[in-house]
């Protein structure tokens, strides 16, 4: 597997973690934190995606 690969996996991986994370906690009454992991899903995407920008066209 390539490293670009690797890396957006990782990315995605992260970004699902939060997410289930964020679910668990808001159906645990914890709602305020999930909430603010929650929010943390699209910041890791966005990261990912500027990190990752312009990659694929030099790395194949």
């Amino acid at each position: 597997m390539s490293r670009l690969w690797r890396i957006k996996g990782f990315f995605l991986a992260a970004a699902a973690i939060s997410f289930l994370l964020s679910v668990y906690l808001w159906f645990n009454g914890f709602k305020d934190q999930g909430l603010y992991v929650g929010l943390w899903v699209p910041s890791i995407l966005s990261s990912g995606a500027l990190m990752l920008a312009g990659e694929g066209k030099n790395h194949e």
